[in-house]
């Protein structure tokens, strides 16, 4: 016989009669809310980045989903204070939350793809708060409501409602914290995002079962519930990110990045944002890359390699998989190289799949930080990595990822401490890889910034602001651009002379395709004028100021497919594709 629901309350209950059950609630439904944001993080950054835009869309949309859920809360356990329905609810957040990694992906794919063609500006927030909102907003919401009902279900008088409460926000905050540091440091890096999902939904079904079977209660959508969580279990548990893709070599999720190797006869490649670019790459017949790598090889020339008595100190901070190094090695021999990468996993890559050499040290350390530690006396006690107050003749910083760009890395303050660190005919290279359409003017040579030579006013872009921070610290600034690609080499030298030292180092280059790689590279190099655009540690809005070029470079991508959607619709892109 079926149950009558109306009047019940926590009391008809008797797994609620002693509150402990409602203090789990409380602590596994604080737990979930943030495991799913980290986890929204991790299956939001290989397609739109890590970057603060995207944390500020995701940490505001479930700020939304939670307020709009303890409001409704509130007012529906007022109306009706039976427990049922918060479980249910709990149960129905449960079984969205593993759909996510079955479907998510799926989702942002095709926002993306609608998005792509309909707006200008703003891709990055537009599509990332629209997927934020359809993909999380519903399941936060209902685990909000979780909260203003077992305060109702747990004040039995006025005289105990400040402990009572108090003691529901500290379960709630105890389970945040833990479902902070869980998938942080262990779910994902062990298991990976799809499945962390998969074990917050497992909880947050288990709480609403156990409450239901030891109620005597069987409602039709546990079993449902069930069902479809196995279901996501045997299908949704993929790690694959970039799901369209085929045969690819390795695919694996860290700390810090979504991780892709892919590889053919000619090349492997390492990828960490799926719709954004390459980061890493590998020439199998051991020749020029064809990429930026290759512009950076003037480093050594403009840092005097022929001239010196002595193999050069290098330094690279965001060292991937060791391109850069071990084409430094394949031309130029032995060099004494040392390279810092956040990111174990990368470094493991590096050595599995992209030959780095066994005797390039490489730390795993943040960049900026290992700069700072080199002189520190905890360094100087275990330098492992380093010599402390080392010297460099060229430090490359090649750690503004895909389309992240970290901005403890991009001020004074940063360019200063590298330049600490460097020879007095030292060489700083720095691989900007936004330049977008470029404000600046060109005039005998000279690259003048955005704006300074009284007739051009237009905002300056990303490069721009390094580039005139990066002035602020070197006396003297060249920069090329990369054909064929939306990277930027920039030199800066410590001392003036760098054209000079280059002319004279690669008049003794012997290696040809080397050589005509150097010429190339000074035709086209600019010495940099610098304008006004400093950023500092306090002041350094480097994720505007990408977003403006994302905007730039996908005007620029999608033009050709937008003028066929604009002429034919739908049908005549579909036909195209």
């Amino acid at each position: 016989m079926k149950e009558k629901k109306e009047g019940i309350t926590a009391a008809d209950r008797p797994i609620l009669k002693n509150k402990s059950y409602l203090y789990l609630t409380e602590f596994f439904s604080g737990m979930s809310v943030m495991a799913v944001e980290l986890g929204a993080s991790r299956l939001l950054a290989p397609y739109f980045s890590s970057s603060q835009i995207v944390w500020t869309i995701i940490i505001g949309t479930i700020m939304i989903a939670m307020a709009l859920g303890n409001i409704y809360g509130g007012r529906k356990v007022d109306k009706d204070p039976n427990p049922d329905k918060l479980y249910g609810r709990i149960l129905l957040a449960a079984i969205w939350i593993a759909l996510i990694p079955a479907l998510g992906r799926y989702i942002i794919i095709g926002i993306s793809a609608l998005l792509v063609f309909t707006i200008s500006t703003n891709f990055l927030v537009i599509a990332a708060f629209a997927a934020c909102m359809i993909i999380f907003v519903f399941p936060l919401f209902l685990l909000g409501t979780v909260t203003p009902s077992l305060v109702k279900y747990t004040v039995d008088s006025l005289d105990d409602s400040g402990k009572i409460v108090g003691n529901l926000n500290a379960f709630n905050t105890v389970g945040s914290i833990i479902g902070t540091f869980v998938p942080t440091f262990i779910s994902i890096p062990t298991v990976g995002t799809s499945i962390t999902f998969l074990i917050f939904a497992g909880i947050l079904i288990i709480l609403a079962a156990i409450y239901f079977i030891s109620s005597h209660i069987f409602p039709k959508k546990l079993p449902i519930a069930l069902i479809i969580f196995i279901l996501c279990c045997i299908f949704g548990h993929g790690n694959s990110f970039a799901f369209w893709q085929k045969h690819l070599t390795a695919e694996d999720e860290s700390i810090y990045n979504y991780l892709q190797v892919s590889e053919n006869d000619k090349q492997v490649i390492l990828s960490t944002n799926v719709l954004f670019g390459v980061q890493s790459v590998y020439l199998k017949d051991r020749e020029l890359t064809g990429m930026y790598y290759d512009y950076a090889m003037a480093a050594p020339y403009m840092a005097g390699i022929y001239e010196n008595d002595r193999p050069l100190d290098v330094l690279i901070l965001g060292m991937g998989t060791g391109t850069y190094a071990t084409q430094c090695r394949r031309y130029f021999g032995q060099m004494n190289i040392e390279g810092v990468e956040i990111d174990q996993k990368i470094t493991d890559l590096s050595h599995q799949y992209f030959q780095l050499p066994q005797d390039i040290n490489v730390a795993t350390y943040d960049g900026r930080a290992y700069l700072n530690a080199l002189s520190s006396d905890h360094w100087k006690a275990d330098s492992s990595y380093g010599t402390p107050d080392k010297k460099y003749d060229v430090i490359m910083v090649d750690a503004y990822q895909d389309i992240t760009i970290p901005f403890q890395m991009s001020t004074v303050e940063f360019f200063t401490l590298v330049k600490a660190h460097l020879r007095a005919n030292g060489i700083m290279v720095v691989n900007m890889n936004m330049r977008g359409i470029s404000n600046a003017d060109e005039k005998d040579g000279t690259l003048n910034a955005a704006g300074t030579d009284g007739s051009s006013k237009k905002d300056a872009n990303i490069t721009d602001y390094l580039a005139d921070t990066i002035s602020y610290v070197f006396p003297e600034v060249a920069i090329v651009d990369v054909d064929y690609s939306t990277n930027r080499e920039l030199f800066a030298a410590c001392s003036p002379g760098l054209l000079e030292h280059f002319r004279q180092n690669i008049a003794l280059e012997n290696d040809p395709e080397l050589l005509q790689m150097m010429n190339k590279v000074e035709s086209e190099l600019r010495f940099y004028s610098a304008g006004n655009h400093i950023m500092t540690d306090d002041k350094a809005p480097v994720e505007l100021l990408g977003m403006q070029v994302i905007d730039e470079i996908i005007r620029d991508e999608v033009s050709y497919y937008k003028k066929i959607y604009d002429e034919e619709g739908w049908t005549g892109l579909i036909n195209e594709l």
